[in-house]
C-alpha cells in the first residue's frame, strides 16, 4: 500500500511505529519533516469535522492511507459504496416529488407505480449520464497523472466524498426542500476538493470536471420529472 504525508503529499513506506498494543511513534516525512499522518491518533469525529471543512489533509488521510485500493476488501467496499449512493439518490428523488404534491391513501395503485418508475428512471438515469459526464471529462481534462490511477480508484473517490448526502436523512424529521441544493452544493465542492487529493493535479481541473458531471446530472434529472403521466 502506498501512504502519503498529509501534509506535503509525499510517499511514506510506513506511517507509525508499534512498540506495543496502545504504543506507537508517528513517523516523520523525509521531504517535509512533519508528522506524516496526524489524523492516526484522531478520534473518528475530528476526522469527519475536518472532512466537512474540506480540509484537504483529511482528504488524503481517508483516500491514501485508509483505503488500500490493492486490499481484497477494496472491491466490497466500492459495491458498498455505490449502492449507499445510488440509495441516497433514490431517497432524494422520493423527496423532491414528494414535496411538489401529497401523496396519500387516495393515490391510484397505477399513479404511484408511474411516480416510483419516474424515481428510479431519474437515479438510474441521472447517475448513468453523471458518471460518463465525469469519466469524460477526465479524459479530455487530464491527459496525464502524477500516478497510474484506475477509474476505480476516481469512481471510489467521488462515492465516498459524497458523504454529505447522508445528511437528507435529516429531511426524514425536518422537510425543508431548498436545504437539499444546498447538499447538493456541498457534495460538489467535496467531490472537487477529493479529486483533487488524488490526483494531485490543478483545482481549476477538478472544478471543471466535477461541475459539468454534476450540471448534466441535473438537467437530466430535471427533464425526467418534467414528463406527466
Amino acid at each position: 500500500m502506498e501512504y502519503r504525508c498529509v501534509e506535503c503529499g509525499g510517499r511514506m513506506t510506513t506511517l507509525f511505529v508499534q512498540y506495543s498494543p496502545g504504543n506507537i511513534r508517528l513517523m516523520k516525512c523525509g521531504n517535509c519533516k512533519a508528522v506524516a499522518d496526524e489524523y492516526i491518533e484522531c478520534e473518528p469525529i475530528i476526522i469527519l469535522i475536518d472532512l466537512i471543512l474540506h480540509k484537504t489533509k483529511a482528504y488524503t488521510h481517508l483516500l491514501y492511507n485508509v483505503v488500500d485500493p490493492q486490499a481484497p476488501s477494496f472491491q466490497g467496499l466500492l459495491w458498498k459504496s455505490t449502492f449507499g449512493f445510488l440509495l441516497l439518490d433514490a431517497y432524494r428523488s422520493l423527496f423532491l416529488e414528494r414535496s411538489k404534491e401529497e401523496w396519500g391513501l387516495s393515490m391510484s395503485f397505477a399513479s404511484l407505480l408511474w411516480r416510483f418508475q419516474k424515481m428510479l428512471m431519474d437515479v438510474v438515469f441521472g447517475n448513468i449520464m453523471f458518471l460518463s459526464t465525469f469519466l469524460l471529462s477526465m479524459r479530455v481534462l487530464f491527459s496525464t497523472f502524477p500516478r497510474p490511477l484506475r477509474y476505480k480508484d476516481l469512481l471510489l473517490a467521488i462515492f465516498i466524498s459524497s458523504y454529505f448526502k447522508m445528511f437528507l436523512i435529516a429531511m426524514m424529521v425536518w422537510e425543508c426542500p431548498s436545504v437539499i441544493f444546498i447538499i447538493d452544493l456541498f457534495v460538489l465542492s467535496s467531490n472537487t476538493v477529493a479529486l483533487k487529493v488524488i490526483t494531485q493535479s490543478a483545482m481549476s481541473r477538478c472544478i471543471a470536471a466535477c461541475f459539468s458531471a454534476h450540471v448534466v446530472k441535473f438537467l437530466v434529472t430535471q427533464r425526467c420529472w418534467s414528463w406527466e403521466l
